[in-house]
């Protein structure tokens, strides 16, 4: 079976570990630091871009970085598990106390939460700093996709998130969880957030001086958001209980970011026509 599948599918027997002879590190931690580098480097981009000091940068990163670990994982516990953790809550941060005190890594991450963690961290900086919160949401914004696309690859590479079952030739079999052809949904998602930072830095470059602030932030998440939305008719789902549900958690939580993006692109653009008419 195997080799008759080798002929038509795509087969996908990628280690998770980068070195498999240490088992560290994984490929999802590595994509994760790629995107968090590579997004990073977009932002001094804009930032100096826009004449604003480059160190703001830096600080910005690490409220970031905390919000969206702190947001992804309790946003996996809340929304995934919160009976589990209600009785194991020590669980609930990244470590193992069997049989030593040790850092276990990054799994157990739930993007959605991740995306709100983000939002307040931004909205603590830009307090702090005394910083158009609208202004900096439009910015961190452009480079969500980008990162966003990088952790979707190391999630292909460690074959996680796997799609259903599918004949399409580009279907994956991931060889370390079974035979059967799937939809590389891991993939779709990393293609399609790359193309969105594309865009997202295409209407910054064209559009910042003509569009309200917080129209690129509401045009990304309904975009990012509505797309989240249909890749997950190509997953399986991540716990059982999803199962007997109409509509998954992922696509659940979706639609009050899109309703979100919606409802900032629809009151910029009042905004922007009462001021037209009042001018």
């Amino acid at each position: 079976m195997p080799d008759l599948l080798m002929l038509y599918y795509i087969i996908w027997d990628v280690r998770p570990e980068v070195f498999p002879w240490t088992g560290v590190p994984r490929w999802y931690g590595v994509f994760w630091a790629i995107g968090v580098l590579l997004s990073i480097t977009a932002t001094r981009y804009i930032f100096n871009n826009e004449k604003r000091p480059s160190d703001e940068v830096d600080k910005l990163t690490i409220y970031l970085m905390i919000g969206a670990l702190i947001g992804a994982r309790l946003g996996h516990v809340l929304f995934y598990d919160p009976a589990y953790y209600w009785q194991h809550p020590i669980e609930i941060l990244p470590v193992s106390l069997n049989p030593a005190f040790h850092f276990t890594g990054l799994a157990g991450l739930a993007s959605h939460g991740g995306g709100m963690g983000l939002i307040t961290s931004a909205f603590i900086f830009a307090r702090r700093k005394k910083l158009d919160f609208i202004w900096l949401l439009d910015r961190i914004a452009i480079v969500v996709p980008l990162c966003g696309a990088f952790i979707r690859l190391g999630n292909l590479m460690n074959s996680e998130m796997i799609g259903i079952p599918s004949n399409m030739v580009w279907a994956f079999v991931f060889t370390s969880v079974d035979n059967v052809p799937r939809h590389p949904a891991q993939l779709y998602e990393a293609i399609y957030c790359g193309i969105l930072f594309a865009v997202m830095l295409y209407l910054w470059r064209r559009k910042r001086d003509h569009w309200r602030n917080g129209t690129l932030f509401g045009v990304m998440i309904t975009i990012l958001f509505s797309l989240r939305f249909l890749d997950e008719f190509f997953k399986v789902n991540q716990e059982s209980f999803e199962n007997s549900m109409m509509l998954n958690m992922g696509q659940i939580l979706s639609i009050p970011f899109i309703l979100i993006g919606l409802i900032t692109i629809a009151f910029r653009h009042h905004v922007s026509a009462h001021d037209s008419q009042q001018s």
